[in-house]
């Protein structure tokens, strides 16, 4: 089956704990971009439809998230809010997916739940945009992948940390409260998700949609 990787040349920057920025118009042809390739192929039109549905269906999703997990935070604080995820999360993001009738996840190269482990194609993807990152590019440098795929489209998006993942992702001597740390390791003893610091990828958010 014939595989093109394309790119978006629009800004989208998914925060970890809150909702996505929306995106911009495309740029035009000639624009310089960090991207794994780009392929033109696919109308601009084309690839502005696909942006859109792969924003739609990720920020719905994370905002289902987001207002749940605030609302954790905010009853019980961080131990209440890994009580949540573990129960709620996976449940919450599996019902979006089957509203978008989409494969919907959000992976890592170092998850917490292991149902969330990023494959080969994944890890490529985490991959580049943690050079991204790594070469400075912040916010609206950070450009979302897709990869069309005979009649689906993979979409792509970086799950960057802010100030409140660290309470569960951050360093475990500095920014995790031990009781925290403790009901971390009681309900994810696999767990590989803590040491991050602020503006780093923790993974992206992986979804599969057919083309429209």
């Amino acid at each position: 089956m014939k595989k093109l990787i394309l790119t978006l040349i629009t800004p989208l920057f998914f925060m970890a704990c809150s909702s996505p920025e929306d995106g911009q118009n495309l740029s035009n042809e000639d624009q310089k971009t960090d991207s794994i390739m780009i392929n033109q192929e696919l109308s601009k039109e084309e690839l502005e439809r696909y942006r859109e549905i792969g924003i739609q269906y990720a920020s719905t999703t994370q905002k289902a998230l987001g207002q749940k997990l605030t609302q954790a935070l905010s009853k019980g604080g961080a131990e209440h809010a890994l009580q949540f995820c573990n129960i709620q999360a996976m449940p919450i993001t599996d019902s979006m997916a089957n509203l978008h009738n989409a494969e919907l996840s959000r992976v890592s190269d170092r998850p917490r739940n292991q149902s969330n482990t990023a494959n080969a194609n994944e890890l490529e993807q985490i991959a580049h945009f943690k050079q991204l990152l790594a070469d400075g590019k912040v916010g609206a440098e950070l450009q979302p992948n897709i990869k069309i795929d005979g009649d689906q489209v993979h979409f792509y998006s970086p799950i960057v940390t802010n100030a409140m993942c660290l309470q569960c992702h951050g360093s475990k001597e500095e920014m995790i409260q031990p009781e925290t740390l403790a009901l971390i390791s009681d309900l994810y003893p696999e767990d590989k998700a803590t040491g991050y610091q602020a503006n780093e990828v923790r993974g992206i958010w992986s979804i599969i949609f057919e083309k429209q």
